[in-house]
C-alpha cells in the first residue's frame, strides 16, 4: 500500500509541475529515429508470435466466443475505469460504469455478455493517463515501447499506476499468484490483435509508412478519450495528502476484424 499511495504522490506532482499545455509541432516525435527501431522490433515480434497467435485464435474459435472473451477482459478493468471516473469527478459516468458492471457481471455471465450496453448503459473506457491529462499534466514525446508499442511519458506513468491500482492485481500479488498478471496480459494481446486484425493488417499492408500511420491514430485516439469526444477537460490536481503509514482503498475506434 505504502508503494500505491507514492505512486499516486508522484502522479499528483507531475500533473501539478505540467499544468501548462506543451508547445509542440503536430508530430511531437523528437526521438524518432529510436522510435522507429523500437516500432520495427516491435513489427517483427507482431509477424513471428503475436500474428500467428491472432490467427490461430480467429481460426479455432467461432466469432461469438471471441466475442464473449473479448467482453471478459473488458469488465475486468471496470474497477479501474471506475476509479479514474471518481478521480477526474465524473460522477455520472462513475455511475453507469458501476451499473454496466453490476448487470454484465450477474445477467451477462461474468462479464461474457453485454447486455448493459443493448439497456442504453454505453461501454466508456478511462485510465489514470487520462486522469493526468484531465488534471493539466502534458503528454511529454511521442515514444514507442518494446513490445507494448506506442505511448508517452505521461502514459507511461499511468499504465504503472494502472497496474498497481488493479484489485487483480494487488490479489494476484498478495496470494502469490505472480504468473496470473503475465497470464491475463498474453491474453489480452492476443485478443486486441484478433480483434483488430484487419484493421492492423491494412496499415501495415497500404500505408505508406505504417509507423507514421500508427503515431496519427494513437495520438488521435488518445486525444479524443481525454476529451470524451466533447470539449477538452482540463481540472486541477485534487488537493490530496496521503499517509504512508495508512490503509487506503472501450475503445472500438479501429475497424473490427469481425
Amino acid at each position: 500500500m505504502k508503494r500505491l499511495c507514492g505512486f499516486a504522490t508522484i502522479s499528483i506532482v507531475l500533473a501539478a509541475c505540467a499544468g501548462q499545455p506543451q508547445a509542440v509541432d503536430d508530430e511531437n516525435d523528437p526521438l524518432e529515429g529510436l522510435n522507429r527501431a523500437v516500432h520495427g522490433f516491435n513489427h517483427v515480434v507482431d509477424v513471428m508470435l503475436l500474428r500467428p497467435a491472432a490467427t490461430l485464435y480467429r481460426g479455432l474459435l467461432p466469432p461469438p466466443v471471441q466475442e464473449g472473451i473479448h467482453n471478459l477482459l473488458s469488465n475486468l478493468t471496470t474497477p479501474i475505469i471506475l476509479l479514474n471516473d471518481l478521480l477526474q469527478g465524473e460522477t455520472e459516468r462513475a455511475g453507469t460504469t458501476l451499473t454496466r458492471f453490476a448487470i454484465n457481471s450477474t445477467v451477462g455471465v461474468l462479464g461474457f455478455g453485454d447486455p448493459a450496453t443493448e439497456m442504453g448503459y454505453k461501454k466508456h473506457g478511462e485510465d489514470f493517463g487520462q486522469t493526468l491529462a484531465v488534471w493539466g499534466a502534458g503528454e511529454g514525446p511521442y515514444i514507442v515501447l518494446p513490445i507494448f508499442g506506442p505511448s508517452n511519458p505521461r502514459d507511461v506513468v499511468g499504465r504503472v499506476v494502472d497496474y498497481f491500482t488493479d484489485p487483480l492485481n494487488m490479489w494476484a500479488r498478495n496470494t502469490d499468484r505472480d504468473g496470473f498478471p503475465i497470464a491475463r496480459g498474453v491474453i489480452t494481446a492476443v485478443d486486441a490483435r484478433a480483434y483488430y486484425y484487419d484493421a492492423i493488417e491494412d496499415i501495415n499492408t497500404n500505408s505508406l509508412d505504417p509507423y507514421a500511420a500508427m503515431r496519427s491514430f494513437y495520438r488521435q485516439k488518445r486525444n479524443s478519450e481525454i476529451m470524451n469526444s466533447e470539449d477538452i477537460k482540463t481540472k486541477a490536481a485534487p488537493n490530496l495528502s496521503f499517509d504512508f503509514d495508512a490503509p487506503s482503498p472501450g475503445d472500438e475506434e479501429l475497424t473490427e476484424a469481425r
